[in-house]
């Protein structure tokens, strides 16, 4: 019997590692992961100074004269034209990207031309995030950490597949755009759903790693969150941990209704009526401008900050208000196909979910003022799990976007009760539900080609 046969497979995996070289397969790590991290941190730090000339250059009230409003929505015009652009040259970097990484990743689309999506997806979430539109950087981060991966791998003339290369930059991307290593990791086989294997662990976590020392060395980018009223649940307080679960799971499953349901919507009436490509992706850009003279609240930059929901003296109405229509404009920017993605607006809706609820504790004596980080913490977790059905990754990414690692019980229970009542309410997780579309949308392309064709050489052959 041969000696590999006789030992376990996570022996059999080590032995097989050894051999072909575990010091390469480092290298290869670290370097999509530094290079990943230095990307990504470039990203986000120009992103932050973009928006705050913005802020700085349009003041702290909305602008009134003509001139002024005529020049801003030309502006936003201009930019939705850029993005627009970007899309035809490069379909891929539509929406988040996540979908189209976990698609690649599972054999179902040709692997991306990295160099030409690495470009486009930077300069197309630049412009959607300048815009003031209602997307994300975590899954345009991830695309473009799963592009670097690509990269590197061509630079090691590796052939023996892309999937390597593809989820480990995707896990550097998620822990460059999050500052979240263990997040990032635990989504690569949480969402991605990939096999746990010796040198896919080893890979993913070196990757994690060359991306967290450059986004926190060399960016010294700090936590997203970082709250300071996290004090712990006492024992008679964690009904509240089923209640935040429960509500979550049931906005999470809303909230994917809504949006997959606006997104096919436009869809249906760019295939059937004819709605021009250009006009659905300049829509979002005309609300942007439309929000900043009558409600600029909901752009980032103009509303409050993340630290202010920690205060109670934020009225219920305005946090209601605020929830309902960041709900409504990250549907419409994200329906539109523009490059960004879904987890950050989702993040801050739950947020202000959470912020409704630790209102309406302290005003009934249930919570201490002390412990309001912690609900939000919760109801962001919560909504995480129930939006994209990946519990342990919402877990982990809140407690290391809060640095909340005593209250990691109460969070881990709650995504858990939130995943499965959306599960229960037969919602389906939303990067499925758009990977389905993806999918359903290349077939239709494929069928509309070949017809063309066949029409094309019946009419030759006349």
């Amino acid at each position: 019997m041969p000696f590999n046969a006789s030992l376990p497979p996570i022996w059999r995996e080590v032995h097989a590692l050894g051999a072909t070289g575990a010091g390469r397969l480092a290298c290869q790590a670290l370097l999509t992961g530094a290079v990943s991290g230095g990307v990504i941190g470039l990203f986000r730090i120009v992103y932050t100074h973009i928006n705050a000339a913005v802020v700085a250059l349009v003041g702290p009230a909305a602008p009134t004269e003509t001139v002024t409003i005529a020049c801003l929505f030309g502006g936003l015009c201009l930019m939705a034209m850029a993005g627009g652009w970007l899309l035809r040259m490069e379909p891929l970097i539509s929406g988040s990207g996540i979908p189209q990484v976990e698609l690649m990743v599972a054999g179902r689309l040709p692997p991306m031309r990295w160099l030409r999506v690495l470009l486009a997806k930077f300069a197309g979430t630049l412009i959607s995030l300048s815009a003031g539109l209602s997307v994300g950087r975590e899954g345009p981060c991830i695309q473009m950490g799963a592009a670097v991966g690509l990269g590197v791998g061509r630079l090691f003339h590796e052939g023996q597949g892309p999937a390597r290369y593809l989820v480990g930059g995707g896990v550097a991307g998620m822990t460059a755009a999050f500052g979240a290593p263990l997040a990032g990791m635990l989504f690569a086989f949480e969402e991605m759903r990939m096999v746990l294997a010796v040198p896919l662990v080893l890979f993913c976590g070196l990757s994690a790693l060359g991306a967290w020392l450059v986004i926190s060395v060399a960016f010294d980018l700090g936590l997203v969150f970082p709250f300071h009223n996290l004090d712990a649940l006492a024992p008679e307080q964690w009904w509240i941990v089923a209640a935040v679960g429960l509500t979550c799971g049931l906005a999470g499953a809303a909230y994917n209704r809504l949006l997959v349901g606006l997104t096919l919507w436009e869809d249906r009436l760019h295939d059937v009526f004819g709605l021009p490509g250009a006009v659905r992706v300049l829509l979002p850009f005309l609300c942007a401008g439309g929000l900043l003279l009558v409600y600029p609240q909901v752009i980032v930059g103009f509303g409050p900050d993340t630290l202010s929901f920690e205060n109670p003296s934020l009225a219920l109405s305005t946090l209601l208000i605020l929830l309902l229509v960041k709900v409504a404009f990250s549907c419409v920017s994200f329906a539109s196909g523009v490059s960004g993605g879904l987890l950050m607006p989702m993040l801050l809706i739950g947020l202000m979910l959470g912020g409704m609820a630790a209102q309406l504790l302290i005003t009934h004596g249930l919570v201490e003022d002390g412990q309001c980080g912690l609900v939000l913490t919760l109801c962001m977790a919560g909504l995480f799990a129930a939006t994209v059905r990946a519990p342990l990754t919402g877990a982990a990414l809140l407690l290391e976007m809060t640095w909340a690692w005593a209250n990691a019980p109460a969070v881990v229970v709650t995504a858990l009760i939130a995943a499965f009542t959306a599960n229960r309410l037969r919602s389906a997780p939303v990067y499925d539900a758009i990977k389905r579309r993806i999918m359903k949308r290349r077939a239709r392309a494929a069928r509309y080609a070949r017809a063309r064709g066949a029409d094309a050489a019946q009419t030759a052959r006349k």
